[in-house]
């Protein structure tokens, strides 16, 4: 698409993530004949070719934007040179449609498939994504390099949050199952197509490891854990040594005590009103809900439908 080229280094231009490109020299792009852009700048690394407002001002021409579309026209006899249509937050140029451009084409490769796998994955971010895939870890996710070229808007718009707590840099077990931590979720208004309301979230200290135990009432609570306490015992070999937990009515009970007494387990409870000492399943429980929020936000679903997302999972 080149019609003229001037290599002279001038400098180099930044981006949003802060890398710098170095400007190798100045160009014209488009048609002798009949339209032409010029001074354009050619930087090194630049994958794709954007057009900045200014240059086509100072070049003789009048855009218009709408919430669709824009148009690009010629001051002197206000004929459309260009028109671009709107994709997500950018405004892209069809140059199929530029006869004046003698079929000359701008072609982009758009990663869909990474993307696709981004939202299959509750927008999971692409670095984790390229530790995963190498070791095959997702049943079915494709032998590719996960390359985040834009931002992800659902993902912008619903995980953030304030500033955290300074962490606790100290290992306090050695092995799975030494230390439990319990939580419950408050009930959901909408209730998922296995008729659950709750969500019981158990994770392991050690390994970090998370089971969702979904349930009707809160009163199955005990039940859902002696029948998952005896299925998970049995299967690494391990004995839970210590359960800890935020100190709610479906765990202060005489079952869960005597469960305890029974079996020589320990039984924590953090003070009332200080989320931050049941901080580990607090956390899981947050990237719980933000992986519901960002599919149903990207949906464009009810905020009702959170936990029946959710469960869905």
């Amino acid at each position: 698409m080149f019609i003229d080229f001037k290599r002279k280094e001038q400098g180099f231009v930044s981006s949003d993530d802060n890398n710098q490109g170095k400007i190798l020299g100045k160009l014209v792009v488009g048609n002798p004949s009949t339209t032409t852009i010029k001074d354009l700048m050619f930087v090194e690394g630049l994958k794709h070719s954007i057009l900045n407002i200014i240059q086509f001002c100072s070049n003789g021409f009048t855009i218009t934007f709408d919430a669709h579309s824009c148009t690009i026209e010629h001051n002197d006899d206000k004929a459309i040179v260009f028109k671009g249509l709107r994709v997500d937050n950018l405004y892209v140029l069809d140059i199929d449609d530029v006869s004046s451009l003698s079929g000359a084409k701008c072609l982009m490769a758009k990663n869909e498939v990474s993307w696709l796998w981004h939202r299959q994955l509750s927008h999971v971010n692409f670095d984790l994504l390229n530790k995963v895939f190498p070791k095959d870890l997702v049943i079915g996710l494709s032998k590719m390099k996960f390359e985040k070229d834009k931002l992800c808007d659902a993902y912008q718009n619903v995980k953030q949050t304030r500033v955290s707590f300074k962490p606790k840099n100290v290992v306090s077990t050695s092995k799975p199952l030494e230390l439990l931590h319990l939580n419950l979720f408050r009930p959901s208004r909408t209730k998922s197509l296995g008729g659950n309301y709750y969500d019981f979230v158990i994770v392991d200290d050690y390994s970090r490891f998370t089971w969702n135990l979904f349930l009707s009432r809160k009163d199955d609570t005990f039940n859902a854990f002696a029948k998952f306490s005896k299925v998970i015992q049995n299967k690494i070999l391990f004995k839970i040594v210590s359960l800890g937990n935020d100190h709610g009515g479906e765990f202060v009970n005489h079952h869960f005590e005597d469960f305890c007494d029974e079996f020589d387990i320990s039984y924590n409870f953090t003070c009332p009103r200080t989320p931050q000492q049941n901080g580990v399943v607090e956390r899981k429980n947050r990237v719980l809900k933000d992986l519901a929020r960002t599919m149903i936000n990207e949906m464009d679903l009810p905020k009702g439908n959170l936990y029946q997302m959710l469960f869905l999972r």
